[in-house]
């Protein structure tokens, strides 16, 4: 690619990954940050940054399909290479997924395949697990269900709560998700009906 990667990004939240995203200064283009919360952090994050902004309420539409549509037709106005969902808290329309297949990656707060879904270091703890971890994922239509790229573990500490855990396991968030967009800007790592690194078919999750 002669021209620097174009990344979109979706948020509902604080926008901490979108954040370190924008500071890690890769080699990308931020065409667009949008939101289905109209007073979400991650849009005053883009702003600062000065990335153009949206939002889209689900109220506004009569189901999750057409809002679904209405916000991804948005996000392709925008003619994005790469889509990160970065802490977007909406289950997404498999009719619409289908269409972002080895565009679109998320991060998500466990080792997957375990823990899909919320309360991720909820479920953690309770299940005595030794240790924890966030990965980085290819979007599909089963929720936190894509291939998985890119992982990084951390230990349960004796002690640990769900605040305390959710917060060491952040740092991690905000180098992992990082370094993946890299790998993709540099063309390390792409989609060929299923996800490549180095030309090659990713078998396994990389610890980037």
């Amino acid at each position: 690619m002669d021209r620097p990667l174009r990344v979109a990004a979706l948020a509902s939240g604080r926008g901490s990954n979108l954040a370190a995203l924008i500071a890690a200064r890769l080699p990308v283009e931020f065409v667009l940050v949008g939101s289905d919360k109209a007073r979400a952090g991650a849009l005053a994050v883009a702003a600062e940054a000065g990335i153009p902004t949206m939002h889209l309420s689900p109220r506004d539409f009569p189901d999750r399909v057409a809002f679904d549509r209405a916000l991804f037709g948005k996000v392709a106005e925008a003619k994005p290479d790469l889509l990160v969902l970065a802490g977007y808290m909406r289950i997404i329309d498999g009719s619409v997924v289908a269409g972002w297949a080895g565009r679109a990656i998320n991060i998500h707060p466990s080792l997957l395949p375990k823990y899909r879904g919320l309360h991720t270091h909820r479920q953690c703890l309770e299940a005595g697990d030794a240790e924890h971890g966030a990965s980085v994922h290819f979007v599909t239509a089963e929720l936190d269900g894509g291939p998985v790229i890119a992982q990084a573990r951390i230990p349960v500490l004796a002690g640990d709560t769900e605040e305390s855990l959710a917060e060491r396991l952040l740092v991690e968030e905000h180098r992992l998700l990082p370094a993946v967009v890299s790998a993709m800007a540099a063309g390390r790592l792409s989609w060929s009906n299923g996800p490549m690194f180095d030309g090659h078919p990713l078998k396994a999750p990389l610890s980037l």
